[in-house]
């Protein structure tokens, strides 16, 4: 796949996919997640194909999927039987996984394709929403298993020629990921310790003001931010967000912020 200037740059997306299977069980606890990402997709045209970062695979290497035809990984446990038989037949992309190694490799960070490796469920949930007819081809890239902020900038940075391609690109995480403190089915309590590292998370990746030196040393830092091992014991589901903005180079904009399961989350859009 070569590289192509487009009249339709990428489009850069942060955002929270949900507990497991739940956004696609009707449960109440996502109906403000679910309503964003059927509606978000008005905003972001037709992308000739997907790259997601996905909380959910982590390997020695930036590993990319790289089948023509990825299965989908069920990798959730406890849930009712119809959670295991969600469908969601979307192409891979052996094109632009290439691609990606290749730029990964030229920045000097060694990557690897997965021939194998299937969907999973940082991929299908929130897909299946925005894209339900499954036309657009994907690939998913893995978090290093190290989860070092600044390795995750940099993967990022490595892949800033995509920014110039019809491409959606999307690191599904949750700006939120303490389980134990998730409200399944149980009233919403006010969490001053939640929604202080989201308006720290917010002002970073959305306030104009802030250079970009100094937007990256934040999300370098994000352990030092307010409350930030609370809402993220372990980073999974944050370092998604520093693909993103190693990529994007830019402010953001805060395109959802609202309750999940109880707790404030947030997206951004680049």
């Amino acid at each position: 796949m070569q590289s192509t200037t487009s009249s339709h740059p990428a489009r850069i997306l942060y955002l929270p996919h949900g507990g497991g299977p739940l956004p696609l069980l009707g449960d109440p606890g996502h109906a403000r997640l679910c309503r964003f990402l059927m509606e978000i997709t008005a905003s972001l045209g037709e992308p000739e194909a997907i790259l997601l970062i996905s909380a959910h695979w982590q390997a020695a290497l930036p590993t990319l999927t790289a089948a023509p035809r990825p299965e989908l990984i069920y990798d959730y446990y406890g849930f009712p039987p119809e959670s295991y038989a969600i469908t969601y037949p979307a192409a891979g992309a052996p094109d632009l996984a290439g691609r990606v190694h290749q730029l990964l490799m030229h920045a000097g960070i060694a990557s690897r394709l997965d021939p194998h490796r299937g969907f999973d469920h940082g991929m299908f949930v929130p897909l299946k929403l925005m894209y339900p007819d499954a036309q657009i081809p994907c690939v998913q890239l893995s978090l290093q298993a190290d989860l070092d902020p600044a390795v995750h900038l940099q993967i990022g940075r490595a892949l800033a020629d995509l920014k110039a391609e019809n491409l959606l690109i999307i690191g599904s995480g949750f700006s939120f990921h303490n389980l134990k403190a998730f409200r399944f089915g149980g009233p919403s309590a006010a969490d001053p310790q939640n929604e202080a590292f989201q308006h720290w998370l917010i002002e970073s990746c959305t306030d104009p003001g802030l250079s970009e030196d100094v937007r990256r040393g934040r999300l370098t830092d994000w352990q030092a931010a307010p409350y930030a091992r609370y809402c993220h014991p372990y980073e999974d589901h944050l370092l998604p967000l520093h693909v993103c903005y190693g990529l994007a180079g830019s402010v953001a904009r805060l395109v959802f912020y609202d309750e999940i399961l109880g707790k404030k989350a947030c997206a951004f859009l680049w």
